[in-house]
Protein backbone atom coordinates (compact mmCIF):
# COMPACT_ATOMS: atom_id res chain seq x y z
CA UNK A 1 0.00 0.00 0.00
CA UNK A 2 1.32 3.46 -0.90
CA UNK A 3 1.97 5.14 2.69
CA UNK A 4 2.08 8.94 0.54
CA UNK A 5 -1.57 8.01 -0.34
CA UNK A 6 -2.21 7.14 3.23
CA UNK A 7 -0.04 10.17 4.47
CA UNK A 8 -2.33 12.51 2.12
CA UNK A 9 -5.68 11.24 3.66
CA UNK A 10 -4.83 11.74 7.05
CA UNK A 11 -3.81 15.51 6.23
CA UNK A 12 -6.52 16.50 4.03
CA UNK A 13 -8.65 14.98 7.35
CA UNK A 14 -7.50 17.40 9.34
CA UNK A 15 -7.10 20.54 6.71
CA UNK A 16 -10.28 20.06 4.39
CA UNK A 17 -8.73 21.84 2.33
CA UNK A 18 -6.82 20.56 -0.83
CA UNK A 19 -4.42 23.63 -1.05
CA UNK A 20 -3.36 23.37 2.38
CA UNK A 21 -2.28 19.63 2.27
CA UNK A 22 -0.94 20.21 -1.09
CA UNK A 23 1.38 22.71 0.55
CA UNK A 24 1.46 20.23 3.65
CA UNK A 25 3.22 17.56 1.38
CA UNK A 26 4.85 19.56 -0.87
CA UNK A 27 2.95 18.08 -3.92
CA UNK A 28 -0.09 19.97 -6.46
CA UNK A 29 -3.81 20.15 -5.61
CA UNK A 30 -4.16 17.53 -8.62
CA UNK A 31 -1.86 15.18 -7.19
CA UNK A 32 -3.44 15.59 -3.54
CA UNK A 33 -7.17 14.45 -6.05
CA UNK A 34 -5.61 12.24 -7.49
CA UNK A 35 -4.15 10.26 -4.34
CA UNK A 36 -7.61 10.76 -2.90
CA UNK A 37 -9.64 9.48 -5.27
CA UNK A 38 -7.44 6.43 -6.01
CA UNK A 39 -7.75 5.24 -2.53
CA UNK A 40 -11.29 5.33 -2.42
CA UNK A 41 -11.51 3.53 -5.73
CA UNK A 42 -9.74 0.73 -4.21
CA UNK A 43 -11.15 0.84 -0.79
CA UNK A 44 -14.71 1.12 -2.57
CA UNK A 45 -15.87 3.48 -0.21
CA UNK A 46 -16.36 7.84 -0.15
CA UNK A 47 -14.06 9.58 1.93
CA UNK A 48 -14.58 12.79 1.37
CA UNK A 49 -17.70 14.92 0.75
CA UNK A 50 -16.16 17.86 -1.89
CA UNK A 51 -17.84 21.40 -2.50
CA UNK A 52 -15.48 23.68 -4.09
CA UNK A 53 -12.36 23.93 -2.56
CA UNK A 54 -13.38 22.23 0.95
CA UNK A 55 -14.03 19.08 1.97
CA UNK A 56 -16.02 17.41 4.64
CA UNK A 57 -14.43 13.94 5.49
CA UNK A 58 -17.26 11.64 5.49
CA UNK A 59 -18.72 8.42 8.01
CA UNK A 60 -17.14 6.12 6.10
CA UNK A 61 -13.48 8.59 5.84
CA UNK A 62 -13.47 8.95 9.73
CA UNK A 63 -14.15 5.55 10.77
CA UNK A 64 -10.91 4.35 8.66
CA UNK A 65 -8.87 7.33 9.59
CA UNK A 66 -7.48 6.17 13.23
CA UNK A 67 -6.92 2.33 12.07
CA UNK A 68 -4.82 4.46 8.49
CA UNK A 69 -2.79 6.61 11.56
CA UNK A 70 -1.84 3.64 13.40
CA UNK A 71 -0.62 1.96 9.85
CA UNK A 72 1.67 5.18 9.70
CA UNK A 73 2.76 4.89 12.62
CA UNK A 74 4.25 1.56 12.23
CA UNK A 75 5.68 2.26 9.58
CA UNK A 76 7.73 4.86 10.72
CA UNK A 77 8.76 2.16 13.51
CA UNK A 78 8.90 -0.14 10.78
CA UNK A 79 11.94 2.24 9.24
CA UNK A 80 13.57 3.12 12.17
CA UNK A 81 14.72 -0.34 12.98
CA UNK A 82 15.71 -0.70 9.45
CA UNK A 83 17.75 2.48 9.42
CA UNK A 84 19.17 1.15 12.96
CA UNK A 85 19.89 -2.69 11.45
CA UNK A 86 21.32 -0.45 8.01
CA UNK A 87 23.62 1.79 10.58
CA UNK A 88 25.05 -0.87 12.87
CA UNK A 89 27.28 -2.56 9.65
CA UNK A 90 27.22 0.01 7.61
CA UNK A 91 26.72 3.55 8.53
CA UNK A 92 25.08 5.53 5.50
CA UNK A 93 23.64 9.12 5.24
CA UNK A 94 21.55 9.72 2.73
CA UNK A 95 21.00 13.62 1.37
CA UNK A 96 18.67 14.89 -0.76
CA UNK A 97 18.59 18.60 -1.50
CA UNK A 98 16.67 21.18 -3.63
CA UNK A 99 18.28 21.82 -7.21
CA UNK A 100 19.40 25.34 -6.22
CA UNK A 101 21.02 23.85 -2.96
CA UNK A 102 24.64 25.23 -4.03
CA UNK A 103 23.35 28.81 -3.32
CA UNK A 104 22.79 28.16 0.31
CA UNK A 105 25.22 27.47 3.75
CA UNK A 106 23.80 24.17 3.94
CA UNK A 107 25.63 22.85 0.33
CA UNK A 108 28.76 23.60 2.19
CA UNK A 109 27.49 22.29 5.74
CA UNK A 110 26.99 19.21 4.21
CA UNK A 111 30.48 18.24 2.67
CA UNK A 112 32.52 19.55 5.92
CA UNK A 113 30.39 16.50 7.95
CA UNK A 114 31.79 14.58 5.16
CA UNK A 115 35.51 15.42 6.11
CA UNK A 116 34.96 15.21 9.77
CA UNK A 117 33.35 12.04 9.53
CA UNK A 118 34.75 9.90 6.49
CA UNK A 119 33.22 6.80 8.29
CA UNK A 120 29.98 7.27 7.15
CA UNK A 121 28.59 6.71 3.42
CA UNK A 122 27.42 9.95 2.57
CA UNK A 123 25.28 9.75 -0.35
CA UNK A 124 24.21 12.91 -1.80
CA UNK A 125 21.77 13.97 -4.65
CA UNK A 126 19.36 16.42 -6.31
CA UNK A 127 15.64 16.45 -6.13
CA UNK A 128 12.98 18.52 -7.27
CA UNK A 129 11.08 20.18 -4.31
CA UNK A 130 7.71 17.95 -4.86
CA UNK A 131 9.41 14.58 -4.85
CA UNK A 132 11.63 15.51 -1.60
CA UNK A 133 9.25 14.86 1.10
CA UNK A 134 8.57 11.35 -0.04
CA UNK A 135 11.48 10.26 -0.47
CA UNK A 136 11.59 10.69 3.47
CA UNK A 137 8.31 9.37 3.50
CA UNK A 138 9.62 6.10 2.20
CA UNK A 139 12.78 6.03 2.89
CA UNK A 140 14.78 6.70 0.20
CA UNK A 141 16.25 9.80 2.07
CA UNK A 142 17.56 10.36 5.78
CA UNK A 143 17.35 13.90 5.77
CA UNK A 144 16.10 16.30 2.85
CA UNK A 145 16.98 20.10 2.50
CA UNK A 146 14.18 22.38 0.97
CA UNK A 147 12.02 25.73 1.21
CA UNK A 148 9.23 26.04 3.94
CA UNK A 149 6.39 28.56 3.29
CA UNK A 150 4.87 26.56 6.14
CA UNK A 151 5.58 24.51 9.30
CA UNK A 152 5.20 20.46 7.52
CA UNK A 153 3.35 17.94 10.09
CA UNK A 154 4.59 17.09 13.13
CA UNK A 155 6.29 13.26 12.23
CA UNK A 156 9.14 15.81 10.63
CA UNK A 157 11.62 17.61 12.91
CA UNK A 158 13.37 20.84 11.18
CA UNK A 159 16.49 22.53 11.38
CA UNK A 160 17.63 25.88 9.66
CA UNK A 161 17.96 29.59 9.72
CA UNK A 162 18.54 30.52 6.40
CA UNK A 163 15.78 32.69 4.55
CA UNK A 164 15.13 33.90 1.39
CA UNK A 165 12.83 36.41 -0.22
CA UNK A 166 10.78 37.00 -4.24
CA UNK A 167 12.33 39.52 -5.95
CA UNK A 168 11.09 40.32 -9.59
CA UNK A 169 13.51 39.57 -12.69
CA UNK A 170 13.27 41.43 -15.78
CA UNK A 171 14.81 42.64 -19.03
CA UNK A 172 17.19 45.66 -17.90
CA UNK A 173 15.57 48.23 -20.17
CA UNK A 174 12.13 47.44 -18.43
CA UNK A 175 10.75 50.87 -16.86
CA UNK A 176 10.35 48.83 -13.81
CA UNK A 177 13.74 47.88 -13.53
CA UNK A 178 14.51 51.08 -12.48
CA UNK A 179 12.33 51.22 -9.10
CA UNK A 180 14.51 49.75 -6.45
CA UNK A 181 11.09 48.24 -4.82
CA UNK A 182 8.04 46.75 -6.85
CA UNK A 183 4.83 45.54 -5.52
CA UNK A 184 2.61 42.71 -7.47
CA UNK A 185 0.50 45.24 -8.04
CA UNK A 186 3.01 46.50 -10.38
CA UNK A 187 3.41 43.51 -12.74
CA UNK A 188 -0.20 42.96 -13.38
CA UNK A 189 0.04 43.93 -17.45
CA UNK A 190 3.28 41.69 -17.66
CA UNK A 191 3.36 38.39 -19.39
CA UNK A 192 4.91 35.95 -17.10
CA UNK A 193 7.59 33.51 -16.97
CA UNK A 194 7.48 31.44 -13.94
CA UNK A 195 8.85 28.08 -12.25
CA UNK A 196 5.97 25.19 -12.30
CA UNK A 197 4.31 23.52 -9.46
CA UNK A 198 7.70 21.00 -8.81
CA UNK A 199 9.94 23.49 -7.56
CA UNK A 200 7.50 24.33 -4.96
CA UNK A 201 7.62 28.25 -5.55
CA UNK A 202 4.34 28.11 -8.16
CA UNK A 203 1.42 28.15 -5.57
CA UNK A 204 3.04 30.77 -3.15
CA UNK A 205 3.55 33.12 -6.32
CA UNK A 206 0.03 32.15 -7.36
CA UNK A 207 -1.07 33.11 -4.21
CA UNK A 208 0.56 36.31 -3.73
CA UNK A 209 -0.95 37.37 -7.19
CA UNK A 210 -4.67 36.23 -6.36
CA UNK A 211 -4.39 38.01 -3.05
CA UNK A 212 -3.16 41.16 -5.25
CA UNK A 213 -6.10 40.97 -7.34
CA UNK A 214 -3.32 40.02 -10.19
CA UNK A 215 -4.53 37.87 -13.01
CA UNK A 216 -1.05 36.41 -14.58
CA UNK A 217 -0.54 36.05 -18.18
CA UNK A 218 1.56 33.44 -18.00
CA UNK A 219 3.34 32.88 -21.42
CA UNK A 220 6.04 30.37 -19.82
CA UNK A 221 5.52 27.37 -16.87
CA UNK A 222 8.33 25.27 -16.20
CA UNK A 223 11.53 24.21 -13.61
CA UNK A 224 14.59 25.22 -15.94
CA UNK A 225 15.59 28.07 -14.29
CA UNK A 226 18.07 28.97 -17.25
CA UNK A 227 15.70 29.18 -19.73
CA UNK A 228 13.75 31.10 -17.89
CA UNK A 229 16.76 33.77 -17.62
CA UNK A 230 17.28 33.60 -21.24
CA UNK A 231 14.13 34.70 -22.19
CA UNK A 232 14.31 37.35 -19.70
CA UNK A 233 17.41 38.11 -21.08
CA UNK A 234 15.75 38.55 -24.88
CA UNK A 235 12.64 40.66 -23.23
CA UNK A 236 10.18 38.50 -23.38
CA UNK A 237 8.42 38.84 -19.93
CA UNK A 238 8.90 39.20 -16.23
CA UNK A 239 9.19 35.84 -13.57
CA UNK A 240 9.27 36.14 -9.75
CA UNK A 241 12.01 33.78 -8.07
CA UNK A 242 13.89 33.37 -4.51
CA UNK A 243 16.18 36.20 -4.23
CA UNK A 244 19.63 33.31 -4.19
CA UNK A 245 17.45 30.35 -7.05
CA UNK A 246 19.07 31.88 -9.45
CA UNK A 247 22.76 33.33 -10.64
CA UNK A 248 22.13 36.24 -13.50
CA UNK A 249 26.23 35.63 -14.41
CA UNK A 250 26.08 35.25 -18.33
CA UNK A 251 22.41 37.06 -18.16
CA UNK A 252 23.87 41.13 -18.41
CA UNK A 253 20.34 42.16 -19.53
CA UNK A 254 18.45 40.81 -16.46
CA UNK A 255 17.92 42.64 -13.56
CA UNK A 256 16.09 41.58 -10.01
CA UNK A 257 13.84 44.14 -7.83
CA UNK A 258 13.11 43.37 -4.33
CA UNK A 259 9.12 42.57 -3.95
CA UNK A 260 7.63 44.72 -0.63
CA UNK A 261 6.12 43.77 1.35
CA UNK A 262 8.97 40.91 1.53
CA UNK A 263 7.66 37.65 1.52
CA UNK A 264 10.53 35.31 2.83
CA UNK A 265 10.80 31.21 2.80
CA UNK A 266 12.67 29.01 5.25
CA UNK A 267 15.73 27.03 4.14
CA UNK A 268 15.79 24.16 6.36
CA UNK A 269 16.94 20.40 6.57
CA UNK A 270 14.15 17.83 7.49
CA UNK A 271 14.15 14.38 8.65
CA UNK A 272 11.21 12.33 10.25
CA UNK A 273 11.51 12.17 14.12
CA UNK A 274 11.43 8.40 13.98
CA UNK A 275 14.82 7.86 12.25
CA UNK A 276 17.05 8.00 15.23
CA UNK A 277 20.34 6.02 13.37
CA UNK A 278 23.20 7.11 14.71
CA UNK A 279 24.20 8.73 11.02
CA UNK A 280 21.11 10.95 11.20
CA UNK A 281 22.08 11.86 15.20
CA UNK A 282 25.83 12.92 14.22
CA UNK A 283 24.83 15.11 10.95
CA UNK A 284 22.02 17.14 13.04
CA UNK A 285 24.05 17.35 15.95
CA UNK A 286 27.19 19.14 13.58
CA UNK A 287 24.31 21.28 11.65
CA UNK A 288 23.16 22.38 14.93
CA UNK A 289 26.82 22.88 16.33
CA UNK A 290 27.88 25.19 13.19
Amino acid sequence: MDTRKLATFIDLAQTCNYSRTAENIFSTQATVSKYIMALEKDWGVTLFTRDHRTVTLTKAGAAILPDVKTLIQAEQRLLQTIDQQINQTDPTLVIKGIPTISRYQAFQLIFQFNQQHPEINLKFSEAETNQLMASLDDGRADIVFTRLFEKPRAEYTVLGEERDYFVALMARDNPLAQQTALTVQDLAHEPFLLLDGATNVLAPVMQTLEQAGVAPQIVYEGRRVDLILEMLNQKMGVSIMMNHSFDLAGYENVVAVPIHPKQYSQLAFIKRQANQSESVRLFWQFIQEN
